[in-house]
This record gives structure tokens, sequence and C-alpha cells, in this order.
């Protein structure tokens, strides 16, 4: 095996590549300038080792149940999300198209393919892109907010792929130009993370699906002053797929919400839950709290009786609950639930260029314990919150 890795680089020799990868421009780039060893997308760790380039025959346990178009398919790394691997990145040898497949070793009758580059320089571009508008670099170094901005930012990304793919772009590319830029919606904020566009709520859901609070509403503890704004003059929607507020009664703290309940006793409740303001909640045992004196969105599971972070702030709460409403109108339109794990990574991604928060697993506090609400929540195919 003559595999190498300098530089951050991955590089085989004509060896490794034989008998399998016969396609001169594969073969120029994997012996050549090769491929990234770190990537945000895409990893290439299954080249590394001394088992090398690997076909799917050798990777399940009867290989007569594959179809015959798989069993020399080469399986050189994984479609990464943030926080893990999802398919196989699968190469055809012979004319350089990357595909995408679960490997199923034990039930490789399942298995096919999913296309997602016409070639291995085409994978590399297409990440490059993608990576350049998640870091604001690159092409997209000077970046522009709201409406005109979002469009003029998929425009160039659909651009870029459509520079090697014409028409015929994979759908995990088609929802990357879809998705991602939603992330450029709003600017930063002075006070709040984001300074959403004027009535974006009220155009997206409706005027009179959005509940903005009074002062009589607010407990003396929500002291943060940006936040009480927000609620006031921009406000939420009553109902945000995932969660559902409380508009019958002033909002209460934890500890007056459970006051009159037997189910925790003060002791059992989070520290500082006479500031935790009670919003609505997420699930029928999950509260939606905010932090009355720091703004910061958490959650509050009555099951695991933990306090967990779910958005930065009352912004990115509103960020996030606009970008599942738009992911459902561009669903209707482009049926991007077709390939429902790659747009729940898509989702959580785009949500983490806004609001790291709301996905990184990261603990927290003593009892945070890494699991997050959002990415849960968008990979809950059977749920069906993404479908339209």
């Amino acid at each position: 095996m003559g595999m190498t890795e300098t530089g951050g680089v991955i590089t085989l020799t004509e060896t490794d590549l034989d008998p399998f990868v016969t396609h001169a421009e594969t073969r120029r780039l994997l012996t050549g300038p090769g491929l990234p060893s770190d990537s945000a997308l895409l990893g290439f760790g299954a080249l590394r080792g001394r088992s090398g380039l690997r076909r799917i025959a050798e990777l399940v346990d009867d290989a007569e149940k594959l179809a015959e178009e798989l069993r020399d398919q080469l399986v050189i790394g994984a479609l990464r999300s943030f926080d893990r691997d999802l398919e196989s990145l699968v190469l055809n040898g012979a004319t350089g198209e990357v595909f995408t497949t679960y490997v199923h070793p034990r039930h490789p009758g399942l298995m096919d393919l999913s296309p997602l580059a016409p070639s291995l320089g085409a994978l590399l571009r297409f990440a490059a892109a993608t990576d350049e508008l998640t870091a604001s670099r690159g092409r997209f170094a000077h970046p522009a907010y709201g409406p005109k901005a979002v469009t003029a930012a998929s425009e160039l990304l659909a651009s870029v792929f459509a520079a090697d793919a014409g028409e015929d772009l994979a759908p995990y590319w088609r929802m990357a130009a879809l998705i991602r830029p939603l992330a450029r919606i709003a600017r930063p904020g002075a006070g709040l993370a984001l300074d959403l566009p004027p009535r974006l709520l009220d155009e997206a859901f409706g005027s009179a699906a959005i509940v903005r609070f009074e002062d009589v509403d607010f407990p003396g503890t929500l002291t943060h002053g940006p936040t009480r704004r927000f609620l006031s003059e921009v406000g939420l929607p009553e109902n945000g797929y995932w969660y559902e507020l409380d508009t019958d009664v002033p909002l209460p703290t934890l500890t007056e919400y459970y006051a009159d309940e037997d189910v925790f006793t003060a002791d059992e409740l989070p520290e500082g839950a006479d500031r935790l303001i009670r919003l609505g909640h997420l699930l029928e045992d999950t509260s939606l709290v905010v932090d009355g004196a720091t703004g910061a969105i958490l959650c509050w599971s009555e099951p695991d009786a933990i306090l967990r972070p779910l958005n930065a702030d009352i912004s990115t709460l509103a960020f996030t609950v606009w970008l599942v409403h738009r992911e459902k109108s561009l669903d209707q339109e482009h049926d991007l639930t077709d390939v429902y794990e790659q747009l729940a990574a898509t989702m959580a991604e785009t949500l983490a260029m806004v609001d790291p928060i709301a996905c990184d697993p990261t603990p927290r506090t003593g009892q945070d314990d890494g699991w997050r609400y959002w990415p849960e929540a968008f990979e809950d195919q059977a749920g069906g919150g993404l479908y339209a």
C-alpha cells in the first residue's frame, strides 16, 4: 500500500489504483493533487491504513446478493455532517463518477447507488464552494444579508455546480444551493445575535399567527432588554411546527409553573428556575424557556430533568422557525425530502452557520449531556417534520 498523507493531502500510487481505477483523469488526480484529508463535507478516511481502495464486494458478507454494477465500485470515504459520517462515497473506477450508498454488510441486496458528482474533481470543487459559503471566504468572502443576498448566494453556488453538472445535478448539491444560503437572511445584530429583516416572520406565517407580548405578560425576572423588545416588537409564531407558545396566561417562571403541580420539588428544578421563564413547550413534556437575565434560550426536559441549550437567543430561535418554514416551501417545489437524511444534515449545518450553540453537542453545564433538540428534530423522518 503506497498511500501517503502529507500536508493535509492524501495521495495514492499507480499501483494502488490497479486494476480497478482505469479512468485517466481520476488516476491523475489521485496520484497528483490528491484528496483533502480533512474536509467539512467529505471524509476520505477509508483510504487510510493498509487496506487501501476496497470494492463493495469486499465489504459485504454475501457479494453474490449484490447487484452486478455494485460489486467493483470502490468505497473511498463518506459524506459527512458536522457531527458524523453519513453515506459512503463510492467511486466508479472506469468512468470516474462518484455516488453515495449505504453499505449494508449483512444485507447487500438492499444497496443501491445515488449519483453525487460526475467526477472526483467536480466533487472536490462542489465541496470547496460550499465550504466557502459556510466560512464566508473565497467567492463568498464579503457577505451581504437579506432576501436579495440569499438569492444572489443561491444563484452563485448553483452556477458553480452547473459548470460541471449542468442540469443533471444531484439532490444533495441542489439542496445545498437552495438551503445553505438561507443563513444570509439576517445580518448580525446588536444585543441579539441576529437583526431579522422587518416583517420577516409576518410575511412567512401571516401577521395573525404572530404573537407579540406586552409588558404585563413579562415576569419581573425578564430583565434582558433585547429579549423583551424582541418579544414585544417582533414576536414569534404561536405555532412553530416543533414548538407552541403559551398565550393564555402571563409568562411564568419555571418555579411558578410547577408551584401548583406535584411533579418537581424546588430542589429538583434546575438552578436559577426563578429566572427561567417558560415561553411554551417543544414536546409535550419539554418546556421552551428563556433565561431572563441573559436571554439564552433553553429547553427543560421533564423526563430527563435536564436543562439543555436550545438556541443562542430569541433571534436565532426565530430564525430556526423561519428556516423550517422556508424549507417546507422549497420541499413542496423541489421534493427535497426524497433524500431525507441529506436534507436533515443540510438543515443542521445551515442552522449551525447562524447559531452554533443550537447544534454543538459540547456540554455547557454539569448536567448537560450534549443532546440537542433541533438536529434530532430534523432527523426524525418518522415524525415527518421536514415534509411539506
